[in-house]
């Protein structure tokens, strides 16, 4: 065999060995991976950008989240044709350095027909006008329809996992939506549940939303193209919920002057869940190489501080208001804040505010056809 042919041949191989191992690290192995030459991560790492910028430019509001929106589920099969091409080429590099040993319509078949017979072989359609005629080429063949076939079965039981991971992560943020509005905030999770009597049952809802940041982990990590995927429905997204729930529990932790009952259970908890939702957004945080930026604005500048106790004390849960009690709130703040700046600045999610500047309209008050919306 020729040099040209040796080196065609040493290259289809890497790359077919390459694209195999891409695909087992994504979808088979159940781990974040940190390798930095992947094709999915460069894949990404080009196409999201150009994406996003394009995004940005448009009007901000409901057509560029849209917009936004469907990159998630367009990039998948995108990749996943990319991996096809991959695997194609490679195997063409193959067949062409096998030369003479494929029956061919042409007396000098070029590297097209190489690339012709691997594509066939690839989706197995079999045509059987380009076929082998060598042992090593048969196996080479053989080889490649086995790969064609179980590429086929990867993806037909990829996309399902990823969305039943989407569903349940969407199915936790609508039941937010009714106790803490759209876009959710932490002011008015507590104000909802102080008003309604019901605050010894925050303490189980909070522990629903540990259970879902520790999904959140797990799949996002193992899947990290669920990161991309955005919610249905309006001023709701992942990340705008995970971060009103760690406000929500930052608040809770600090402490109110007023006992309510059932206190010492919902701090406790209440640390639970801030404990693992910071876990899930730093891991997440690296993995994106987001690195950690101060807000700014400030989410909480005084005088939104001053408006959220006056909201918190009407609903008879007047916040700890001492100097240490608000060393404290800063300093918890800072442990989650930056990171949720960061990612939300590579993902443009918008996030949320510690309480709304207007009155709360949850997005089950509100329809197409009816602006009006009903109160409790």
């Amino acid at each position: 065999m020729a040099f040209p042919s040796l080196l065609a041949a040493a290259i289809g191989l890497f790359v077919i060995i390459l694209t195999l191992w891409e695909g087992f690290e994504t979808v088979v192995l159940p781990r974040s991976v940190t390798r930095p030459l992947r094709v999915s991560r460069q894949f990404y790492k080009i196409t999201w950008p150009a994406w996003k910028a394009v995004g940005m430019r448009l009007p901000a509001g409901s057509g560029r989240q849209q917009f936004l929106g469907v990159y998630g589920p367009i990039s998948l099969p995108l990749l996943l044709g990319l991996w096809a091409i991959l695997l194609i080429v490679g195997f063409a590099l193959l067949g062409w350095a096998l030369d003479g040993q494929f029956n061919t319509p042409e007396r000098r078949p070029g590297f097209g027909t190489a690339l012709y017979a691997s594509g066939v072989t690839f989706f197995t359609l079999g045509y059987g006008d380009v076929t082998p005629r060598t042992g090593l080429a048969r196996f080479v063949a053989v080889t490649e329809a086995g790969v064609g076939f179980g590429f086929l079965a990867l993806v037909i039981g990829y996309l399902p996992v990823l969305y039943q991971a989407f569903s349940r992560r969407e199915a936790t943020i609508s039941r937010l939506d009714a106790r803490a509005s759209s876009p959710a905030t932490a002011a008015e999770m507590l104000h909802r549940y102080s008003r309604a009597g019901t605050l010894d049952g925050l303490a189980a809802y909070l522990r629903d939303w540990e259970q879902w940041a520790s999904e959140i982990l797990e799949s996002h990590l193992s899947y990290p193209v669920l990161t991309y995927y955005r919610s249905q429905h309006e001023h709701q997204s992942w990340l705008g919920a995970l971060l009103a729930i760690m406000d929500t529990c930052t608040l809770i932790i600090v402490g109110f002057k007023d006992a309510p009952p059932g206190s010492a259970e919902l701090k406790w908890q209440a640390q639970m869940t801030y404990a693992m939702a910071r876990h899930t957004i730093i891991d997440l945080a690296y993995v994106f190489n987001a690195r950690p930026r101060d807000p700014d604005p400030n989410r909480l500048p005084p005088d939104a501080l001053a408006r959220l106790r006056a909201r918190l004390a009407g609903a008879g849960l007047p916040l700890c208001d001492g100097a240490e009690d608000d060393a404290k709130l800063h300093k918890m703040r800072a442990m989650y804040e930056p990171y949720f700046c960061s990612l939300a600045d590579f993902l443009a999610f918008p996030l949320p505010a510690w309480l709304s500047d207007e009155e709360p309209v949850d997005n089950w008050q509100t329809s197409a056809w009816d602006h009006s919306h009903p109160h409790f």
